[in-house]
């Protein structure tokens, strides 16, 4: 998918949710344990519901690795199962020296066929690039994370200057791709950043978690991060997928993922 692609969907949808399917089998409803499959039958109708109000999926890849090979499988029917205009998100964390980056690269591009992956750049370059040689696909990296633990490293500075970590991450990493590959994951529980952060990267897309469950204000965010092309993907995923526990969870998903989609709707009214 295409960044003007992504940008008529979220107009389409009036919505820039991604929803997060961090589906922990001890959490799902427990009618659905009986299933073959419960965790891509809980995936299965989260979709279902929440299609309407989302313009992307983000599924966790540790939720699915936790189950081994079976967790594999209902990863690979639920990435099947989103519809194709929808954006896909491999929430992976990968990065390791470069032939290894390749084959991480080939496991989530070429087998599954996500349309991104999120990177760690701590390794620098040669462990970032191999993702981005494959075309038509996104990396999305690490840059100020929504974590307490996140501020032990991102916000210390850089020599003697006023420069944070975090941001020399973004400006050196800008040259190693584009706005049509590369965007960044910045921490809704932060948004006094996102103002220096689009002094640096004004066009890229920044995929926000920490909406809901986590506290982060979505009108703060917006009010920091949004570009005229709105430039943001909002991801919820407790406060969405574990909305309810019962028969009609699916449902609620739906309405909470809908409530989302109506607060985006009056934002992007203003752009």
């Amino acid at each position: 998918m295409t960044r003007q692609q992504l940008f008529e969907k979220i107009k389409e949808k009036e919505s820039f949710l991604c929803v997060g399917l961090d589906t922990d089998i001890k959490k799902i409803p427990r009618h659905l344990l009986s299933s073959k499959d419960p965790i891509y039958e809980f995936n299965k109708q989260i979709i279902d519901a929440t299609h309407p109000y989302a313009v992307a999926y983000k599924p966790n890849t540790a939720f699915y690795e936790a189950e081994g090979a079976k967790g594999w499988e209902s990863l690979q029917k639920t990435l099947e199962y989103i519809p194709e205009d929808v954006f896909t998100i491999a929430d992976a964390k990968r990065a390791d020296i470069g032939n290894t980056s390749s084959m991480y690269a080939r496991a989530f591009f070429e087998n599954m066929n996500f349309d991104s992956v999120t990177v760690a750049p701590y390794m620098g370059s040669d462990s970032v690039k191999p993702f981005l040689d494959f075309e038509g696909k996104w990396v999305i990296l690490l840059a100020a994370t929504s974590n307490p633990g996140g501020l032990d490293f991102q916000n210390l500075t850089i020599g003697n200057t006023d420069e944070k970590l975090y941001e020399r991450v973004i400006r050196q990493s800008a040259t190693w791709g584009t706005a049509n590959n590369l965007m960044y994951v910045v921490g809704a529980t932060r948004p006094e950043a996102l103002a220096d952060i689009r002094k640096i990267v004004p066009d890229h897309f920044l995929l926000i978690p920490g909406v809901g469950a986590q506290g982060g204000d979505l009108q703060k965010v917006c009010e920091y991060g949004m570009n005229n092309q709105c430039g943001l993907l909002v991801n919820s995923s407790r406060g969405i997928i574990y909305s309810d526990s019962s028969a009609d969870f699916g449902k609620a998903s739906g309405v909470q993922a809908q409530k989302i989609q109506v607060e985006m709707a009056k934002i992007l009214q203003a752009l």
